[in-house]
């Protein structure tokens, strides 16, 4: 048997639908055709992707910036 491979966007909507919660999971599942356990994975996995959607680029290049100028410091 093959293992299926979805898309980000079948994920994403998937994921927005638990949380929304307007259903309950067996429903997700049974609606989009995949099992219990992978709707509520999704929906860990998009809740704990959330707060680096919001993150600002300017901490992840000032992140960038310091581990370059350390590297360069270790060359030295």
């Amino acid at each position: 048997m093959k293992r299926k491979n979805h898309t980000k966007s079948f994920k994403a909507k998937v994921a927005l639908a638990a949380i929304k919660g307007q259903k309950t999971t067996n429903e997700i599942a049974s609606e989009f055709g995949i099992h219990v356990s992978q709707v509520n994975r999704w929906k860990k996995e998009a809740l704990d992707a959330l707060p680096e959607a919001f993150g600002s680029k300017k901490d992840t290049t000032i992140q960038d910036m310091e581990s370059e100028r350390d590297h360069l410091f270790q060359q030295i």
